[in-house]
């Protein structure tokens, strides 16, 4: 499956929309998207939506926490947004619930 990546504002928010599998082959094209968003919005916080995602593999986890180190270089946060139980369940127990604030929804 491919992935798919859309980067909106929700009012002034910027949301990155990912949708598909997060793996070795398609962190390059999530990277890109990461480090467009974050630089083109910094010193913010830029919510990535993984409602869509799933597959996340070690690699898309190492690159959530290389881009939330990148968005707070710039005065920023990165926000992972996922409602799913599967896909939360996974960031705490990898432990990148405690390094980047997880939340169900955009709203909080």
């Amino acid at each position: 499956m491919d992935l798919i990546c859309r980067l909106s504002l929700l009012g002034t928010i910027p949301v990155l929309q990912v949708s598909g599998e997060i793996d070795l082959s398609t962190v390059p094209l999530l990277r890109d998207h990461l480090t467009r968003a974050i630089g083109q919005h910094p010193g913010t916080e830029l919510y990535v939506d993984l409602d869509g995602v799933t597959a996340l593999d070690d690699a898309g986890l190492g690159m959530l926490l290389g881009a939330a180190g990148r968005a707070r270089e710039q005065g920023g946060e990165l926000v992972v947004v996922c409602a799913g139980e599967r896909l939360r369940h996974r960031l705490a127990l990898t432990g990148v619930d405690r390094a980047v604030r997880v939340q169900g929804g955009l709203a909080g």
